[in-house]
């Protein structure tokens, strides 16, 4: 396991700076999540820790070691990309082992760790199989395996599960959960989805072009956001956002520019009995749940997490009732109040 701190780090291509001064530690075997919208500079980060990206200005330390001149065979960090970049004419086995055969390990070793990283990651089955005989999935876990027999400081992962469909995602979500839990390792994960964020880390960063608009545990970035793009970027649906000035009826303290309510601390209940009334515009049902979204006037549309039997429709006149406690207000700097 390793501790990874990063101290003022930058970054630019030519005159565009896309890393802006970013502070972090990560604790041995903290799970981190990078996340945030295309262009934030989440993949450029995790590159500059692997020795990928040179760092233009401030320190990498890697347990304690000034690591920012690094060459990446040097870091001792093994990265997950989004393609599995297997060799198509070696085995399981083979793809698994090659790291450790490129650098003379005897085969006794290369074979007590390939072993062990199979019987992990479930591959014992698949051993002497090709490449294009395996699932999506199936690649993915040879390639995660790859960096296993390598016994990294860290893991590096950059949106490994991207290339997957929906089912395979959940399933490899698991995966991923119990290969922390096992190995207990230092990782750093990169993606755009914010549940893969929210149900695997132990703290999400997340990115607004190139800086860090708030560290935390999911909980807490759920429960209280710092900011308003934090706000609007966790949680889906995303969180309602509307001017102070149509709050009639919530409790909203001075300086407000804008408020936020999560569509689940909404509930429908009849017209005049909540804080906010309005004329149901679009109805979403997804089995479940259903999202209605409500026009309220000065409030503007707002939408309301309902139960999947709702017999609401289009066109109805409804009362909003926000829970109490749940109302988010903001400045004119978008900054929590």
């Amino acid at each position: 396991m390793s501790s990874i701190e990063l101290k003022a780090v930058e970054k630019w291509f030519g005159q565009a700076q896309v890393i802006k001064g970013v502070d972090l530690a990560v604790e041995e075997g903290e799970f981190i999540i990078f996340v945030g919208p295309s262009g934030c500079g989440k993949s450029t980060l995790l590159r500059m820790i692997a020795g990928l990206e040179e760092t233009s200005r401030g320190q990498i330390l890697i347990d304690g070691r000034d690591a920012t001149a690094e060459p990446p065979s040097k870091r001792g960090l093994a990265m997950v990309f989004q393609s599995y970049a297997l060799y198509p004419h070696m085995s399981v086995r083979e793809n698994m082992g090659f790291s450790l055969k490129a650098a003379g390990a005897p085969k006794t070793e290369i074979a007590e760790k390939v072993g062990i990283a199979a019987e992990v990651l479930k591959l014992e089955d698949y051993l002497d199989r090709r490449p294009k005989d395996l699932s999506g999935g199936q690649r993915q876990r040879v390639a995660i395996g790859r960096s296993i027999v390598r016994d990294p400081t860290a893991f590096l992962f950059d949106e490994p599960l991207s290339n997957l469909d929906a089912a395979l995602r959940v399933e490899m979500r698991y995966e991923i959960a119990k290969l922390h839990q096992n190995l207990d390792a230092t990782m750093i994960y990169v993606t755009h989805d914010q549940v893969e964020a929210m149900t695997l880390a132990d703290r999400i960063v997340v990115l607004d072009y190139g800086t860090i608009a708030q560290i935390g545990s999911p909980r807490e970035l759920y429960e209280r956001p710092a900011n308003l793009f934090v706000a609007q970027f966790i949680g889906s649906p995303k969180m309602n956002v509307f001017p102070a000035s149509g709050a009639i009826g919530l409790d909203v303290p001075a300086g407000a520019v804008q408020v936020g309510v999560r569509p689940e601390h909404i509930t429908l209940v009849e017209t005049g009995a909540g804080a906010l009334d309005g004329e149901v515009d679009v109805v979403e049902y997804l089995g479940a749940d259903t999202f209605v979204i409500v026009d309220c006037g000065a409030a503007g549309s707002l939408t309301v997490r309902a139960s999947g039997d709702s017999t609401i429709a289009p066109g109805d006149r409804v009362g909003l009732e926000v829970e109490p406690g749940k109302v988010h207000a903001f400045d004119e700097a978008g900054l929590a109040l």
